[in-house]
């Protein structure tokens, strides 16, 4: 894989001013998601997948009560939507399609046109076939723990929110890749999706191996009355900004990493922590991939953004146009869906959380 991105170095060693954090550490692979065009044997977020021709592309069951919000797309109507928005003009003048953009674009009215003409029931009515979310090789991402012989993950989900959680479902797949032989050429799409974040844009991976600190919400309450303590920190040479709030210093700067990412530690936010127990074995769940609405935010993007974006996050951004959100995706109030699976069986459920 030929993009690269460089987490920085943390602005202070944690664990030579806590000591105490240093069994905690765990390993995490950022993925650094950029827009591209990857094929069927690559590593991918919203990308085609290696998927069996005799192997049915898998739908959505559920029902989906149909509400007109007005934000519904079909997904080439999405993307077609970011691309225009991503060649904004400054003299306000609107961008135009390119040829091949206007060909898509009919071919896209086109089949439109014919599904209604047919008079099927709409796809938030019947079985929802479902968007590629990522595809992860081993070879690319050893974190992984594939079971037996696989060394590829899959995670597809559908496009509309589901109740009571008010998400999209999700799908995981173990796979191995030498075992595919035909590869279905044309999966089939949904109708529409129930938001513009639910279809994430064709991304490239520039995976990174880095070392994460658990959430200070994890941490027990010894811990973080030691975070606390702005003594430690002034020791350290932390800024003064952070005097009255020391553990924000930490929460931002030194915890969990933002973005996409597979293993580490689990983000939280929304709600405090509570363990994941698996539906079967009860076994505790474990983190497997971060589904990021941002790779940083306003906050951490002089820590966290990659060496190599460093001057595009800071600079001014349009919609369609910020670095901070290559994919597209956005889940919750711009949070995170955190996946989880059971360390004793892969073929236990898994279970996600937006976060």
């Amino acid at each position: 894989m030929g993009l690269i991105r460089t987490t920085p170095p943390r602005p202070v060693d944690v664990t030579a001013v806590f000591p105490e954090l240093a069994l905690l550490a765990r390993p995490a692979m950022r993925l650094h998601p950029r827009p591209g065009s990857p094929a069927v044997r690559d590593s991918s977020v919203g990308g085609p997948l290696l998927w069996p021709a005799r192997e049915p592309w898998p739908h959505c069951e559920d029902a989906h009560l149909h509400v007109d919000t007005g934000f519904r797309q079909s997904p080439t109507e999405v993307r077609l939507q970011r691309r225009l928005q991503s060649r904004w003009r400054p003299d306000d003048r609107p961008p135009v399609f390119t040829p091949e953009e206007e060909a898509l674009k009919e071919r896209n009215a086109a089949w439109l046109a014919a599904r209604f003409d047919a008079g099927p029931p709409r796809p938030a009515e019947c079985p929802v076939p479902m968007l590629p979310v990522a595809q992860l090789f081993l070879r690319d991402i050893p974190l992984l723990q594939p079971p037996g012989q696989a060394d590829l993950l899959q995670i597809l989900w559908c496009p509309y929110e589901h109740e009571p959680d008010a998400k999209p479902s999700t799908a995981l797949f173990w796979r191995t890749a030498a075992e595919v032989g035909d590869i279905l050429a044309t999966p089939p799409e949904p109708y529409e999706a129930d938001y513009p974040g639910y279809v994430p844009e064709p991304c490239v991976l520039a995976p990174e191996t880095i070392t994460e600190y658990p959430n200070s919400l994890d941490l027990s309450p010894e811990l973080q009355l030691a975070l606390d303590d702005w003594d430690r920190w002034q020791a350290a040479g932390i800024d003064s900004y952070y005097a009255e709030y020391p553990r924000e210093f930490y929460s931002t700067h030194l915890g969990n990493a933002p973005g996409w990412k597979v293993g580490g530690w689990p983000p939280w936010g929304r709600t405090d922590p509570y363990p994941r127990y698996c539906a079967v074995c009860e076994a505790q769940m474990v983190p497997l991939l971060t589904i990021a609405s941002w790779e940083w935010d306003g906050d951490q993007g002089p820590s966290w953004a990659p060496l190599e974006d460093q001057a595009a996050a800071a600079a001014s951004h349009y919609a369609g146009q910020d670095p901070a959100q290559p994919t597209g995706v956005e889940v919750g109030s711009t949070d995170n869906m955190q996946m989880y699976v059971c360390p004793t069986s892969p073929k236990h459920p898994h279970t996600d959380l937006i976060q």
